[in-house]
């Protein structure tokens, strides 16, 4: 056996390594990132023990969660994918006036578990929504693969592809969402988050009800304060390094490897160009420089250009930011093959069914995937099951 075949029958966390000495395959969903130092891979490894970590109300979990695990929404195919779990999610909307996230009444997501201390104190089941939210929405759980490479494509490089105007007339206007700081957003539904770091570490309070040491407190309960003695364990309930790694752990999932084109397939590739999908669904982006070499001037086949484009209000539902109810972010394909439900809510069971429900900015291409013969839509939808 020589050097190299007994680096490649080395341990799984070593994958990305040798997928670039050329003597392993592609990584699998859940896998890392191709050309990570072994320092790296490491905090990897490390950081999925706690994406699995499973929290009980006495070690912190609540006392308003949706989840007990990271793993517990994000599961298929691995951790770090997609998962059943809905959550339900209101805001205010008044045109002219803009978008309440109703922070103040515990919005915009309200979780649907209680710990049972909280059940005995307030005889609740799951937070109430406000009476004056406007709009409520359920939202699935996406998978987070690649997402380390969506976080490393500069800023300019998305504002090069807005055009809130519509300036060359293709009824397409993607634009901006920007955070509260006035931050350029690209994470959630809504692209409203501005960095994972942050769409990670959000996620432990508002899904876990698990505090950080950079959001130490408590949730209220629809705004409320929570009961005395419903959550006994000292904030914050993880520490600092439990963060890193978990958002360590998300950074460095590889994204899913898209399956070999067949002839079909390929025409169908070019279809996807011809009837418009890809001026919202942009193939490829570029990273940037980044610190992290596997993530340095990386090319991305994202399916997205992270920017919110109105939909139509056949899927409307609620404001966040600056996108109003109508308004969501292109949604990256990348990894679509192993989607089981489509859409922000998972209303639709099929791509197909998908596209047709398609409104708004997307009408023209929606229309023309209608108009197409069998043949060609066939290949269209052979092209994306491949992704």
């Amino acid at each position: 056996m020589d050097r190299g075949s007994r680096f490649c029958a080395g341990p799984a966390a070593l994958i990305a390594v040798a997928f670039l000495a050329g003597c392993a395959p592609p990584p699998e969903p859940g896998d890392p990132l191709p050309g990570l130092a072994r320092s790296e891979l490491d905090r990897f490894e490390r950081g999925r023990r706690e994406f699995d970590r499973v929290f009980t109300p006495e070690t912190g979990l609540g006392p308003l969660f949706n989840a007990a695990s990271c793993s517990a929404c994000h599961a298929a195919p691995a951790s770090g994918g997609a998962g059943s779990i809905v959550e339900i999610h209101a805001t205010a909307f008044a045109p002219g006036t803009g978008c309440d996230p109703l922070l103040d009444a515990g919005g915009p997501v309200y979780q649907l578990g209680v710990t049972p201390a909280l059940r005995n104190a307030l005889g609740i089941d799951a937070e109430p929504i406000p009476d004056r939210a406007t709009g409520t929405a359920t939202r699935t759980t996406p998978d987070l693969f690649g997402f380390g490479l969506l976080d490393a494509v500069p800023d300019g490089v998305i504002l090069a592809l807005a055009d809130p105007d519509d300036r060359d007339g293709d009824g397409i206007s993607g634009r901006i969402n920007r955070f509260v700081d006035g931050r350029l957003g690209r994470f959630g539904r809504k692209a409203f988050l501005p960095t994972l770091a942050e769409f990670n570490e959000g996620a432990f309070p508002i899904e876990q009800g698990i505090t950080t040491p950079r959001n130490p407190r408590e949730e209220t309960i629809a705004g409320a304060p929570v009961p005395e003695g419903v959550d006994p364990v000292p904030d914050p309930e993880i520490d600092a390094l439990a963060v890193d790694l978990t958002d360590a752990f998300v950074r460095f999932l590889a994204p899913p490897e898209p399956l070999p084109l067949t002839r079909k397939g390929r025409k169908g590739r070019g279809i996807f160009d011809e009837i418009g999908c890809a001026s919202c669904h942009v193939p490829v982006l570029r990273t940037g420089d980044h610190p992290v070499r596997a993530l340095r001037n990386r090319r991305v086949a994202a399916y997205t250009d992270l920017l919110v484009h109105d939909m139509g209000e056949d899927l409307a539902d609620i404001c966040l930011g600056d996108a109003a109810p109508s308004e969501f972010r292109t949604e990256p394909l990348m990894g679509l093959r192993l989607a089981e439900r489509f859409l922000h809510d998972g209303r639709a069971f099929s791509i197909g069914e998908a596209i047709r429900m398609h409104g708004g900015e997307a009408a023209a291409s929606r229309d023309r995937f209608e108009r197409l013969p069998d043949a060609d839509r066939a290949a269209l939808l052979e092209f994306l099951e491949s992704l």
